[in-house]
C-alpha cells in the first residue's frame, strides 16, 4: 500500500467512523505524524502543526492540492474528531489565534510508531485497554485550560485566549462600573458562538436578528435607564467603526431603548493603534485602567468640572 492507503488503514484500525477514514482526514494524519512517501512509521513525530500545515504537506509531498477554504472541513471533519479520541491534543490558544497548533498525543505517538510491525496489534490493544482514560484525561486537560466566568449569576467556562480574556473583563469589570444592575443579552465564545443569547427579550427590545447579522460581542441591557450597551471587544472583528455603527442601526432600527456604543481595548497601547477607525459619539474602555472611559463625543459632556 501507498502511505495514503496506511494513513487511511491505520484510522480503520485506531477506530475513527467511516467520515474520518477519507483522503483528506489520511492526508491529516500523515501531516501530523510529518510521514512522508519513503518514510516509515517509526519515524512519525508530533511536532505542532496548523491547519494550513495540511494543505502545503500533501501539495508538496504527496502532490495533492486543496483550496484554502478546505481548512474548516480539517478542523470539523478530522481535528475534532481526532482530538476526541485522543489521538491529537491543541496547545489551548484561542481557536482564533494565529498560534493555534495541534499535534500527536504522546501515547497515540507510540502506538503509530508500532503500525505496520509485529509489535502493532499488542500495542494497539494496550492502547485500547487504557482508551477511555485517555480520553477523559484530553478532556479534562482541555476544561481546566477554560476561563471560568460569572454571566447574569450564572458560573460559565470561557475558552481561553486573548479575545475571550477580554470579553471575560467586560462582563466581570466593566458592567459593573459602568452597567450596574444590567442584564447580559448576547456573549459569545470563540467556539461556542452563542453562549449566552437570550432571544426574547432580544426581541421584546426590537432586535430584528437573522442568521446572517453579526451580533456586537457583548450586548448589555439596564432596564432602570431602558439603556443597551453595544460593546466590541477589539480583539475580534475591530471596533465601533462607522460602519459598524450603521450595522447595528440596521439591526436595530426597531429598538426605542437608549444605545451606547462602545469599544473595549486591553491596553492604551492597543488603543492607539485603532483610534483612527473609531465613530464618534462612541465610548472606549481599557481593561488595564477598569475605572475610566474614555468619551469621543464632541459637547456631550462638554461644562467646567465641580471641585472637589
Amino acid at each position: 500500500m501507498g502511505k495514503l492507503d496506511e494513513a487511511k488503514d491505520f484510522l480503520q484500525e485506531f477506530g475513527m467512523p467511516e467520515a474520518q477514514k477519507t483522503d483528506i482526514a489520511a492526508y491529516t494524519v500523515l501531516t501530523l505524524a510529518d510521514i512522508k512517501p519513503n518514510d516509515n512509521w517509526n519515524a512519525a513525530t508530533n511536532n505542532w502543526i496548523r491547519i494550513h500545515d495540511v494543505l502545503r504537506f500533501s501539495s508538496e509531498n504527496y502532490n495533492k492540492t486543496y483550496a484554502e477554504n478546505t481548512r474548516e472541513t480539517i478542523r470539523k471533519n478530522c481535528m475534532h474528531q481526532f482530538r476526541e479520541a485522543a489521538l491529537i491534543e491543541d496547545n489551548g490558544k484561542a481557536t482564533n489565534s494565529p498560534n493555534y497548533r495541534y499535534r500527536i498525543t504522546e501515547e497515540a505517538l507510540k502506538l503509530i510508531h508500532t503500525y505496520k510491525s509485529y509489535s502493532w496489534q499488542n500495542a494497539l490493544k494496550h492502547f485500547r485497554t487504557c482508551h477511555d482514560s485517555l480520553i477523559e484525561m484530553y478532556s479534562s486537560k482541555k476544561k481546566m485550560e477554560m476561563m471560568p466566568v460569572s454571566i447574569n449569576g450564572q458560573k460559565l467556562n470561557f475558552s481561553p485566549g486573548k479575545h475571550n480574556a477580554l470579553q471575560r473583563a467586560i462582563i466581570e469589570q466593566f458592567a459593573p462600573r459602568f452597567a450596574p444592575r444590567c442584564e447580559c443579552l448576547y456573549v459569545g465564545d470563540t467556539i461556542k458562538k452563542d453562549l449566552i443569547k437570550n432571544v426574547a427579550k432580544l426581541r421584546e427590545l426590537g432586535f430584528e436578528i437573522t442568521l446572517h447579522d453579526k451580533m456586537p460581542d457583548v450586548v448589555l441591557y439596564r432596564a432602570d435607564k431602558n439603556w443597551i450597551y453595544f460593546v466590541e471587544a477589539v480583539t475580534s472583528v475591530g471596533p465601533m467603526s462607522p460602519q459598524r455603527i450603521i450595522e447595528i442601526q440596521d439591526m436595530t432600527k426597531n429598538v426605542t431603548a437608549g444605545k451606547i456604543f462602545i469599544t473595549a481595548f486591553p491596553d492604551f497601547a492597543t488603543y492607539k493603534k485603532f483610534s483612527d477607525d473609531l465613530a464618534w459619539e462612541t465610548e472606549v474602555w481599557l481593561s488595564d485602567m477598569p475605572d475610566h472611559m474614555i468619551h469621543l463625543n464632541g459637547d456631550k459632556f462638554m461644562g467646567p468640572r465641580k471641585d472637589r
